[in-house]
C-alpha cells in the first residue's frame, strides 16, 4: 500500500533551519506531484508549497516564499522542504501529501495520499 512517512521535524529556535523529508513507497513517486501542507494548533490545515512530477514549477504559501524551499529526488522517491529564517509562526504539524498529475495545487482535496505529519515546534 501506498505510505508517505515525513521526517525531520524537531524544536528549534526562530532564525533556524530544518529540513524535512518525505519517503513514498508503494505508487510510481515520478507520477505524483507533491505537497507539503501544515495544520498549527487550533488552526485549519493548510498548504505550505507543492512541486510537480518532474521538479519544477514550485507552488508556496505568501508566508513561506523566500524562507522555504520545496525539491524532490524521484530516484530516491523522497521530497523534501528546505526551511530556513523560521519564526514561531511555523509551529505546526507538518504533511507531505501525494497527487496523481503533472502539477502540484493548493487544494488539500486534490492529493489522494497523506502522512502522518512531524511536528516542527520554533521558540522565540
Amino acid at each position: 500500500q501506498v505510505q508517505l512517512v515525513e521526517s525531520g521535524g524537531e524544536l528549534v529556535q526562530a532564525g533556524d533551519s530544518l529540513r524535512l523529508s518525505c519517503a513514498a513507497s508503494g505508487l510510481t513517486f515520478s507520477t505524483y506531484a507533491m505537497g507539503w501542507f501544515r495544520r498549527a494548533p487550533g488552526k485549519e490545515r493548510e498548504f505550505v508549497a507543492g512541486i510537480s512530477r518532474t521538479g519544477g514549477l514550485p507552488l508556496y504559501a505568501g508566508s513561506v516564499k523566500g524562507r522555504f524551499t520545496i525539491s524532490r529526488d524521484n530516484p530516491r522517491n523522497t521530497v523534501f522542504l528546505q526551511m530556513n529564517s523560521l519564526k514561531p509562526e511555523d509551529t505546526a504539524v507538518y504533511y507531505c501529501a501525494a497527487r496523481l498529475g503533472v502539477t502540484a495545487t493548493t487544494n488539500e482535496f486534490l492529493y489522494s495520499y497523506w502522512g502522518q505529519g512531524t511536528q516542527v515546534t520554533v521558540s522565540s
